[in-house]
């Protein structure tokens, strides 16, 4: 009975040394098709499922006589088999392992698997899921996380609790710490003047930050290039090497300025034996102001192309209006200033001057033919060639009308006939005249057109105050809008080559005027064989002077004189 108790105690005491969530070492004693008998000793055989000895394509990991660690779920069952895992097992022994490592400060590998909300989730050793917070990601935040997804990266555990299974990273905390280290070693050495290799840390409007060592220097906008530079991302993308120069350091504020385009050649040296004055070049457009526009010759070398040097013929309002942004250009160049950075271009001059052709080919006395591009309220211009216009004063229009507004005679694109005057080499201007085409009339005016006399007229032009009519060839006339018959004032309309029945109501040799009326029994009988008034000679007693087509002046001093007139005489 002594014996049998004691041999009871003994089993149970072995089999208390088999305890549940304890990790053991076994023997691989079979593998079956569903399960693996693991011997754990102390006369107890576990099981544990084949699935935790299956690989992802479906290869069985394990053999009998192979020693597994496992952990014990629970204690022996109806057949006398323990329930074991290995899977279990090796978390623990992981989640054992980063304990250690947690309280030996060390640094864990690990890489990121997922981005999870605040953060990323990160896989360590034996598959154990950590967490990476979003500001201990970098040393600066990182828009766009999903770029470090499947990237492997070193960590320092700053939070660990193993029954909640939490575990929380950092990579940041080394950054700073690897920093710190490059910071002092780079601080030690670095001076203005000295070229040094960095790293495109982060690109702005107006720069780039560049990661020297533990410390980073703007390398501006304006320093990146002697090109022209739109925005730094043109040329640089994050992570990118750059070979640069310090430009300013201070040591107290640890402020870096550093220049890209400081350690290549100034394009400005060679400039003037690149693009001596008179070469034709091509360049691209690539800027445009109100003044002109910007033409890129070479990298570092723009010209500017006034936008009185775009075209001979075109009178251009706006640089804009004939040039776009990106445009591929010929030019000629005109002038060059290394010292100043400045080089003038040329669009016009690649074509010939085409003043110099229209004075090799006119002179003075010759009669030119041409449109009317303007009309002033001084003359009318007249395009004799393209890029060479020639000017009628209003008082060369006519020998017979006394012009007071040009565009009551003319309109824009009209064909027109003219003499050159004179020829302003200085000015390049060029004076005409129409009235020129034909002989002084007034020699045999009053003869031909005595007042009264009915005339056949041709319509040239009709305005507000009145209708301008031709007589003859060179022969012109004015009716007054008061001198209009019934017809016309009651609004008839008539235009340019109609004919017009008319009688001449006065002449104004001094003035070089005739008046036409087309009112019926206006000219006095007594009038008819009257001599026109020049010189000695006398125009009707007394008529009106609205009557005569007169002037407002002259309104005026018929008017005053009527007054005086009527004064009592001082004698």
């Amino acid at each position: 009975m002594d014996s049998f108790a004691a041999l009871f105690e003994a089993s149970l005491a072995q089999q208390d040394q088999v305890r549940e969530g304890e990790i053991v070492q076994g023997t691989v004693l079979r593998v079956g098709k569903e399960n693996v008998v693991v011997d754990i000793g102390f006369k107890s055989e576990g099981v544990i499922p084949l699935s935790e000895f299956t690989g992802a394509g479906g290869e069985v990991s394990v053999k009998p006589g192979d020693r597994v660690d496992v952990l014990v779920e629970s204690r022996e069952d109806d057949n006398g088999l323990v329930l074991l895992s290995k899977e279990k097992a090796d978390k623990m022994k992981v989640w054992d392992e980063i304990s250690a490592a947690c309280e030996r400060d060390e640094i864990i590998e690990g890489t990121i698997s997922a981005r999870v909300k605040g953060g990323l989730s990160v896989t360590i050793r034996g598959g154990v899921k950590a967490f990476l917070p979003g500001s201990q990601v970098d040393l600066r935040p990182i828009r766009n996380l999903d770029q470090l997804i499947s990237k492997s990266f070193q960590f320092k555990v700053i939070k660990f609790n193993k029954k909640r299974g939490n575990i929380v990273l950092s990579r940041r905390v080394l950054l700073e710490k690897e920093r710190d280290e490059l910071k002092i070693n780079t601080l030690k050495t670095l001076q203005e003047g000295m070229v040094v290799q960095g790293t495109i840390k982060n690109i702005t409007e107006y720069g780039a930050f560049v990661d020297l060592g533990g410390i980073d220097g703007l390398l501006h906008i304006t320093d990146m290039s002697y090109g022209r530079v739109n925005h730094p991302s043109e040329l640089f993308n994050v992570g990118d090497k750059v070979t640069v120069k310090v430009l300013k350091y201070n040591a107290e504020t640890e402020r870096v300025s550093l220049g890209r385009k400081q350690t290549m050649e100034d394009p400005w040296e060679h400039a003037e034996e690149a693009f001596p004055p008179g070469k034709r070049v091509m360049g691209k457009v690539v800027s445009i102001t109100d003044y002109g526009a910007f033409v890129e010759l070479e990298a570092g070398i723009e010209g500017l192309v006034h936008v009185s040097e775009m075209s001979w013929t075109k009178r251009v309002k706006h640089p804009k209006n004939i040039l776009n942004v990106g445009d591929q250009i010929e030019c000629q160049v005109l002038e060059v200033d290394a010292k100043a950075k400045r080089i003038s271009l040329s669009i016009k001059e690649l074509e010939p001057d085409p003043w110099s052709l229209f004075v090799g080919d006119f002179n003075p006395g010759d009669k030119v033919q041409g449109k009317v591009r303007s009309i002033t309220d001084y003359g009318i211009f007249i395009g004799i060639r393209d890029g060479v216009d020639g000017m009628v004063h209003k008082s060369d229009l006519s020998w017979t009308v006394r012009v007071v507004n040009p565009s009551d005679l003319f309109q824009k694109n009209d064909d027109v006939e003219a003499v050159i005057l004179s020829i302003n080499h200085d000015e390049k201007k060029v004076s005409l005249g129409i009235k020129q085409l034909f002989d002084d009339p007034w020699s045999h005016i009053p003869n031909d057109f005595p007042p009264g006399k009915p005339v056949d007229s041709k319509v040239l032009n009709s305005f507000e105050g009145g209708i301008y009519v031709q007589l003859s060839e060179g022969i012109e006339a004015l009716i007054p809008s008061h001198e209009f018959n019934a017809e016309l004032a009651e609004g008839k309309k008539v235009r340019r080559g109609d004919a017009l029945r008319a009688e001449v109501l006065s002449l104004d040799v001094n003035d070089k005027r005739i008046t036409l009326t087309t009112r019926a029994g206006v000219a006095r009988a007594d009038s008819t064989d009257a001599p026109a008034r020049s010189g000695g000679e006398s125009a009707p007693a007394r008529e009106p002077a609205a009557r005569r087509g007169s002037t407002l002046g002259d309104l005026i001093k018929e008017k005053l004189g009527d007054q005086l007139g009527d004064l009592p005489s001082k004698n």
